[in-house]
Order: structure tokens, then sequence, then C-alpha cells
């Protein structure tokens, strides 16, 4: 599905159904060098499950134009300008890493419009190491494969993902760098770091923040580990927490406790 966001094309993965701007609405936002794939399983669930689903790729990535967002304040903007664009008033937000930053944002911006927020892999603040900021600024294919490194605690994920055998270290490294390559004007992993690096609204955009929260933590992440999310935690009215067997991607190497966390929440 193609939607006009901000003069620009936006393309959203509707999980295999229709979308109808009536029905409940769950949009998911995804990461720095991703796209909307990564939530292909846990969206196409809930599209055949009675939800809209909207995964958009965002502003400048893959199949969408327009500006790559700077800061995560412009992601959040864009989230409600979708919703805006594609008809919906009320919606659920679910984003992974910077996406669960973006999210919480535009649930602070729209407390009226967001019915639940779930933070995948989220942390507070979401500081990125000088080496690989640098690497992703200088040596982008080098700070792909040191990304991978830290972002998996498995090789292969369990059978209900993507099957047996797959080797899901070198499926996340081809999509990062099918994602860089889609935008030739902008180094969209140096900018992604820097917008998680430089992001210091977090706390008070939690305040603001009206809907029940969920925060859906990996074991063995590397990149935003569980305590990183003490702050955000703390601050949220009504949050809860979940703690899931993966790494930082774990959409893909928990599927099956990731997707029965989201189904826990939004009912």
């Amino acid at each position: 599905m193609e939607v006009d966001v901000n003069a620009a094309t936006t393309y959203c993965y509707t999980g295999g159904k229709p979308f109808e701007a009536g029905r409940r609405t769950v949009v998911f936002v995804h990461g720095v060098l991703n796209d909307h794939s990564v939530w292909v399983l846990q969206s196409r669930h809930f599209a055949h499950h009675g939800w809209n689903v909207l995964a958009p790729d965002l502003p400048g990535h893959c199949r969408s134009r327009g500006e790559p967002p700077r800061t995560v304040e412009e992601a959040a903007e864009f989230i409600v300008a979708l919703l805006d664009a594609a008809g919906v008033r009320q919606a659920a937000l679910v984003g992974h890493s910077f996406g669960s930053l973006a999210a919480m944002e535009a649930a602070a911006r729209a407390p009226d419009r967001i019915t639940h927020l779930a933070m995948v892999g989220t942390a507070y603040p979401m500081k990125v190491s000088a080496a690989l900021l640098d690497a992703s600024l200088n040596d982008p294919m080098k700070a792909i494969e040191m990304d991978n490194v830290f972002s998996h605690s498995t090789l292969a994920p369990p059978p209900s993902a993507l099957g047996p055998g797959t080797w899901i270290y070198g499926a996340s490294r081809a999509l990062k760098r099918r994602v860089l390559a889609s935008n030739t004007k902008v180094n969209l992993f140096h900018r992604g770091f820097t917008a998680c690096d430089t992001y210091r609204g977090g706390e008070a955009a939690m305040a603001k923040v009206q809907c029940p929260v969920l925060f859906v933590l990996g074991k063995r992440d590397s990149m935003t580990p569980p305590k990183a999310a003490q702050a955000l935690q703390a601050s949220a009215r009504d949050g809860r927490t979940v703690l899931v067997d993966g790494g930082h991607q774990m959409m893909a190497e928990a599927p099956d406790e990731v997707l029965f966390a989201l189904k826990g929440f939004l009912g």
C-alpha cells in the first residue's frame, strides 16, 4: 500500500490484507537500517486476526520517498502524519530500537490518538559507541558486521521463524546492505545512529504518554540491555515489561515470544 505523506510516497506493508480505515489499527515502526520486513511475522498475524496493519518503510528507506528523519522527533512527526494521511483516528504503536523512541515521542505528541505503545528493544539514553558511530560514517560495511555481532544472540532462528537452518545473521546483513544501498544521497546508517545517540527527550516524552506501555526486552540484548530501559520504565504511568529469550533483533530470534507479548498487550 502506498500513502502520500508530507508530499512524498510512503510504502506501508499491510500484512497481506486490504487496509480498511474503520478497523482498529496497529502501526509497526522499524529501527536503523531496517525496513518493514523485520515485522513480517508479527504484522501478518495481526492483519489476519482483525487488525489493520501499517508497517511503513521510513522516509528515504527502500520503497519510501522523502527525507530520512534526522532526529527521533522528526520520525515521530512522520508517524502522526502517516495516521492523518491514512485516515486513521486512533492506533496502537509498536516500535523497535530507534523506532521505539519515535513511537514514544509520537504518543507524547498525540496522546489522544495512541491507544497502546509497545517498545521493543528499547533504551534511554540510546547511546551508540564512538567506534560504531565512526564506522557507520567512514566504513559502513564494517559497521554492518559490528552491528550484526551486537544485535544477535544466535546464528539461526527457531523453526517457527524463518524455517529450520535459516542463517539469521546472514539475512540481517543482507537486509542492512540493501537498505543502505536504497538511498544514494544519505548515509542512512550514520544518520539513524546519530539520531539515537543525540536524543535527549525520553523521560519528558514518557511523562506525557497517556496510554498503557509495554516494554519487550531481550534477555541477551547487547545493544539495548534490559537495564538500559529503567529510566523509561520509571517514567511510564501504566507500564509493564516482558523479557524474551533473544538479542536485539528479537522479532526474528524470538518471534513467538514477541508475538505473544504483543497479543497479550493489545488484546
